[in-house]
């Protein structure tokens, strides 16, 4: 009889087979046909290798893959658009949820319920044939649910209604001990409170159900400036205006490709990014200034429909090799500003590819009706940044981000945005609990405690159970 290692765990030939009798999709192990496939992930230098993958289809058999795992003491992964992966999981057993990919809008009441495998993209288009909108995010490429567990800011609706899970309704969801539950404020108060913010920690979501807007078009889009404009345009950009507008700065240092236009070819730029609600004669009259604060090379910003939104942002699409660092900021004065230039700007030597600062702001700081874990309200900006390079650059890589995020220590505060974080942040319990601030971590570690003691759900920025 072979057996096979998990992670903290033992299972052998006839124990995958049974899992494959009592689940419809694949049950792959390493080196199997479809295996690399059913592992893939957005960030190229952050594979799944998992003692064995599950691809659900339905609850019925993620409820399977999650009791097999139980009973052999393994841990569990899941994967969807695989935008954010933490840890490879080793030894564990990945469940992926691409196929199970149901929507059902309903116009009258304003919802939308959709499975684990939908992403913005699959949402928005089918959302706005009733004339709603989701709260979808920079990316609309990335996954509905781990996007909206992790908070979900949005670029565009974001300041005026708060983040993602602040909308969420109900979740399907499966525990530690494989039972599928029905979670709601009302069913399960302090689990519904955890899983909103508390990212993969608590179970695999089978099915969730949020709020649509009667949002249609919008005003916004990219403005790209020289980047050695870039002071100019951070002067010009600081002033706050209403809740209406959500904007950005991205100081962008773009790869020499012919998917881009000639201007922006291998160019070092600063890219506004606008959403605005308002309309485009009063959005015209707010960004005057900073149309006028340098010269302009492209100017994309204009009266758009709603399912345009991942114009305001153009974020890649295709998985790449890259590494990340974030931190939310206290403040951005006029000290913090020159040190951002100085640190990001045409003299400073670095080589990022993006470096973004973001506002929140407005209804991002506001507790919903229904409280929930999002770790980053109450901070004013959140500063991304990323590097492309293969694993054998990563030295290099992981340095001129720690310069960059480092540089902005003075104003950095200790919570951040969960759905930014990278493999290389809060890689430890303590770095967690800074994460989410000591309150709302202690618990979050009580939820976890209750429903996965044993943290079988840990490949993940792990909240450890109490």
């Amino acid at each position: 009889m072979d057996k096979a290692d998990g992670a903290n765990g033992t299972f052998t030939a006839q124990d995958v087979a049974a899992l494959r009798r009592s689940v419809a999709g694949p049950v792959l192990e390493p080196g199997a046909e479809g295996y690399g496939e059913e592992c893939a992930t957005y960030n190229l230098t952050c594979g799944f290798r998992p003692a064995l993958v599950v691809g659900a289809t339905s609850e019925q058999d993620v409820v399977a893959a999650v009791r097999f795992a139980g009973r052999h003491g393994l841990g569990v992964a899941v994967k969807s658009a695989a935008h954010q992966v933490t840890s490879a999981a080793e030894g564990a057993l990945l469940i992926a949820v691409e196929r199970m990919r149901d929507i059902v809008v309903d116009a009258e009441q304003r919802t939308v319920r959709v499975g684990p495998g939908m992403r913005w993209t699959d949402v928005v288009p089918r959302v706005a044939e009733h004339g709603l909108a989701p709260l979808v995010g920079s990316a609309p490429n990335v996954g509905v649910v781990g996007y909206t567990l992790g908070g979900g800011q949005s670029p565009l609706l974001g300041r005026s209604l708060g983040y993602a899970a602040d909308h969420v309704r109900r979740l399907n969801l499966v525990t530690a001990d494989g039972e599928p539950r029905r979670v709601t404020a009302e069913s399960d108060p302090d689990l519904f409170w955890a899983v909103r913010g508390g990212k993969g920690n608590f179970g695999v979501v089978t099915e969730i159900e949020f709020d649509v807007f009667p949002v249609t078009r919008f005003y916004g889009g990219g403005i790209y400036f020289p980047g050695e404009h870039l002071a100019d345009v951070l002067r010009a950009w600081l002033p706050r205006t209403g809740e209406d507008m959500t904007s950005s700065v991205g100081v962008q240092r773009l790869p020499d490709v012919p998917m881009l236009p000639e201007p922006l070819r291998g160019a070092f730029v600063v890219h506004l990014r606008v959403g605005y609600l308002g309309s485009a004669e009063d959005g015209a009259e707010l960004l005057a200034p900073l149309r006028a604060a340098a010269p302009v090379l492209i100017d994309a910003v204009g009266e758009k429909p709603f399912t345009a939104i991942g114009e305001i942002h153009m974020d890649p699409v295709d998985p790449m090799p890259y590494f990340d660092r974030s931190v939310c900021l206290e403040e951005f004065d006029e000290k913090a500003l020159q040190t951002f230039v100085d640190l990001t700007g045409p003299e400073s030597g670095c080589t990022l590819a993006n470096v973004e600062i973001r506002v929140l702001g407005g209804a991002f700081d506001r507790e919903p009706a229904v409280p929930n874990a999002v770790s980053s309200r109450g901070l004013p900006y959140v500063v991304f940044g990323f590097a492309v390079g293969a694993p054998d650059a990563a030295d290099g890589l992981r340095g001129g981000l720690e310069r960059v995020m480092d540089g902005l220590s003075p104003w950095t505060a200790r919570r951040n945005m969960v759905n930014f974080l990278s493999p290389d942040e809060a890689t430890d319990a303590e770095g967690v609990r800074d994460v989410y601030g000591p309150e709302r971590y202690d618990r979050l570690a009580a939820v976890k405690k209750t429903y996965d003691p044993g943290n079988v759900f840990r490949f993940n920025h792990n909240i450890v159970p109490a």
